[in-house]
């Protein structure tokens, strides 16, 4: 009976926030050219065609029970936490449907993420690790490293890292999957399909809740060693992973460097692997020290292709107009009673994150107003001719916000809302200015890259400048001029 109750609670709470369209629910009808592109353990990912505009991953799940929707929770409350670095898959919203029978109705959910249309890292690496150089090895480690450090810095533990969901996407690193298949196994209480990924769990580890940060740096040191030598690790076409590789990797098996494999690099990944976690480096130890590697090499690290010059480009391609920000919407309260309660009920059900928040059509559409408006209000002070006094600048937008609009909903809003440029970019901006939050130039310089790169033309500017003062990043005169 109390199992029953548990299941419903889960799944009542995932009906309520759709309702109240907290998650943007997508429309079945919207999908087309729906394809199977991958199954694993707790389900199928396929690949759908969204308004035939841009395609998105659907993520499905074989039992839909109580189990499953507290893991699916679970997820999406990392999800609001992580989702702002450019090298995490995103979470967009749900669908409700059954891929493979669309003229049923269905009452499991389906998550929409973002797509990576080169699929997992080992199958990039297959196809295209010949043409890979060691400028490209080394920011696909660094890219992994700083994904990781996000997760960790925000104190996740994926517990599950391996090449089947490390993910690449325009020659991006994208991590997926936060250790919600293992979860879902372990909760379900059934046996757990280890044998596939034996190589990169942490020999330390006996149970699934002992893995911890020093296990995932394990993972990640196997990871680096794929990266340098294009195999999968003990792989062996007359053989299959076991419990004697396993047996063998707790004794010390390792496996050999490639050739040609810098010795710094190597240094690194066999530092992850040691036998005693506590002798393995933190994540931010070894982004420092890729940096130093590749600064040293003159490496230019992830995203910078994208940079332009702000001051020949700026006015030209925004196209701005003064008068758009003469005046401004003030956020809609009208969520915020009912997300309160939202929240209130999720507390008694023993958790203390709070529950993303999404929007309904008009409130979205307000939200991109004062949004659009604002960045539109951020490039004006900028380019009245003070874009060197950026100090002063951001002292002007600071009282702006202070006076025309509440600043907190807008931040707490954005996060699970970035859905077009504009917001991509103002969320990095908060983070830049501390609006509503500390400062945390990491996060704002992961956010204007993530815009930049994609035309945002205030974001290039951004990612330019940080480049300049070494704001998030390392400092680099020459990116930020580029």
């Amino acid at each position: 009976m109390q199992k029953t109750k548990n299941t419903n609670e889960w799944i009542n709470w995932i009906e309520e926030c759709v309702s109240k369209e907290y998650y943007r629910l997508y429309e079945q009808k919207h999908f087309s050219n729906i394809q199977n592109v991958g199954t694993g353990g707790f389900g199928k990912v396929y690949r759908a065609s969204w308004k035939n505009s841009q395609y998105f991953a659907l993520k499905s799940f074989f039992n839909f029970d109580g189990v499953t929707a507290k893991e699916i929770v679970h997820e999406l409350k990392l999800q609001r936490d992580i989702q702002f670095h450019n090298n995490i898959i995103k979470f967009y919203g749900i669908a409700k449907f059954d891929p493979e029978n669309q003229n049923s109705q269905s009452n499991n959910y389906l998550l929409v993420m973002e797509y990576a249309e080169s699929g997992p890292l080992k199958n990039y690496l297959k196809e295209n690790f010949n043409n890979l150089t060691w400028n490209d090895k080394y920011n696909f480690a660094y890219q992994l490293a700083c994904a990781v450090s996000c997760l960790h810095n925000e104190g996740i533990v994926h517990r599950d890292l391996h090449s089947g969901n490390v993910l690449v996407h325009r020659n991006i690193i994208k991590l997926s999957d936060f250790g919600l298949s293992k979860r879902i196994e372990s909760s379900s209480n059934t046996q757990s399909k280890l044998f596939g990924i034996i190589p990169y769990v942490d020999p330390n580890s006996t149970q699934i809740f002992s893995l911890n940060e020093k296990s995932d740096i394990y993972s990640v040191g196997v990871l680096f060693w794929e990266i340098s030598s294009g195999q999968l690790p003990y792989y062996s076409k007359s053989e299959q992973y076991d419990i004697d590789l396993a047996l063998e990797i707790s004794q010390g098996l390792r496996e050999e460097p490639a050739p040609n494999t810098p010795k710094d690099y190597v240094e690194i990944y066999t530092e992850c692997w040691n036998g005693e976690p506590d002798k393995r480096p933190t994540i931010n130890q070894i982004v420092e020290r890729l940096k130093t590697i590749m600064t040293k090499t003159n490496i230019s690290m992830e995203n910078d292709q994208t940079i332009l010059s702000f001051h020949s480009t700026l006015t030209e391609e925004l196209n701005f107009n003064p008068t758009n920000t003469d005046t401004l919407l003030n956020v809609d309260n009208s969520l915020h009673g009912e997300m309160s309660q939202i929240i209130q009920n999720f507390d008694k059900m023993n958790t203390r994150e709070i529950v993303p928040t999404s929007l309904t059509n008009e409130n979205e559409k307000k939200l991109n107003k004062i949004v659009n408006d604002t960045v539109n209000y951020t490039f004006k002070i900028i380019n009245e001719g003070k874009e060197s006094t950026h100090i002063k600048n951001n002292k002007d937008i600071l009282d702006y916000f202070d006076n025309n609009i509440n600043s907190q909903e807008i931040y707490y809003l954005l996060l699970t809302n970035q859905n077009n440029l504009d917001s991509i970019f103002l969320l990095g901006y908060f983070n830049y200015l501390g609006i509503e939050t500390v400062e945390d130039d990491k996060k704002a310089f992961d956010l204007f890259i993530d815009a930049s790169e994609q035309g945002h033309i205030l974001a290039q500017f951004y990612v330019g400048l940080c480049y300049e003062i070494g704001r998030g990043t390392v400092k680099d005169e020459k990116l930020a001029f580029k």
